[in-house]
């Protein structure tokens, strides 16, 4: 049984969905930054798929592209993060205003 273009879309609008629900629903930065993630994972479902769609190589080559930036993304969230609650004592995203300085 082929797995169609329009279920790897509707799986990544939900994904996207998700991750879009947890960016603007949560305060915890460890939570955003999983949300971003989601987000990410859920671009690269939608590369991958029009380029199985298209027989080329270009969606995965983004996709990859893609996850390299997410990693980098990731390291410096979490260190921003990180740097957060050794100040604040909290990871609340409410007060990442206050490392101005």
């Amino acid at each position: 049984m082929a797995v169609l273009l329009n279920q790897f879309l509707l799986l990544s609008a939900v994904l996207f969905s998700i991750g879009v629900y947890g960016v603007l629903a949560r305060r915890n930065g460890v939570l955003v930054l999983m949300s971003i993630e989601l987000i990410l994972n859920a671009v690269n479902i939608n590369l991958v798929a029009f380029g199985a769609f298209r027989a080329t190589v270009g969606g995965e080559v983004f996709a990859l592209f893609v996850i390299a930036v997410a990693a980098a993304e990731v390291g410096v969230g979490l260190a921003m993060v990180l740097l957060l609650y050794r100040n604040r004592r909290s990871i609340d995203l409410t007060a990442i205003d206050q490392l101005r300085g």
